[in-house]
């Protein structure tokens, strides 16, 4: 039924969810990054790395609004499982197939919370000499951020509320939700 998936409020596990940001307001967000990054990277060719499987609605979208040449790579990691918050343990699933070396990077995300994922990555690219590791990130719950982590690019700033949608899933389902909601505090 994708009816319910365009409501302003849905439920999931008897869970009420809400929009928190719809889809044209992503879309114009989305947009406006897509036009920073191509005016910061005009006459390179930067290499967009999706981590894999959230990030992969945003990422496409974004390398749509990219105006420049680019080439793209994903790589897959977990740290949720089927959990609503992270386990603290990142684990590389899928590597990268490209050579990154004296490359430009973007780390493309979903979101950023405690920033460990990001910590984990920026370590594991930079052991392979790029140029330079930059990330850009749809949503970013900062007061959630536990590490100490540079984002170059933040579509949204959200609370710390458990997100579905545009991506981001629910033990694995959801992701195809056109907005994002967030879970209704009780």
């Amino acid at each position: 039924m994708i009816s319910k998936f365009n409501a302003e409020e849905i439920t999931v596990n008897g869970e009420k969810f809400e929009i928190l940001i719809d889809e044209s307001t992503i879309q114009k967000r989305v947009a406006e990054l897509g036009e920073q990054i191509s005016k910061d990277y005009e006459g390179k060719v930067p290499i967009f790395i999706g981590v894999l499987n959230g990030s992969v609605i945003f990422f496409a979208d974004l390398i749509r609004n990219i105006s420049i040449n680019c080439e793209v790579d994903f790589l897959k990691l977990s740290s949720y499982g089927d959990a609503k918050i992270s386990s603290g343990n990142v684990r590389l699933i899928k590597e990268l197939n490209a050579d990154i070396k004296d490359r430009d990077v973007i780390i493309v995300e979903d979101i950023v919370d405690t920033g460990l994922s990001i910590v984990y990555m920026k370590s594991l690219l930079k052991s392979q000499n790029p140029n330079s590791v930059k990330v850009v990130t749809l949503l970013h719950k900062s007061e959630a951020t536990k590490y100490d982590v540079k984002l170059d690019y933040v579509g949204f700033q959200i609370p710390n509320k458990f997100v579905i949608g545009y991506g981001l899933d629910h033990t694995q389902k959801y992701r195809n939700l056109r907005s994002i909601y967030a879970l209704k505090s009780t």
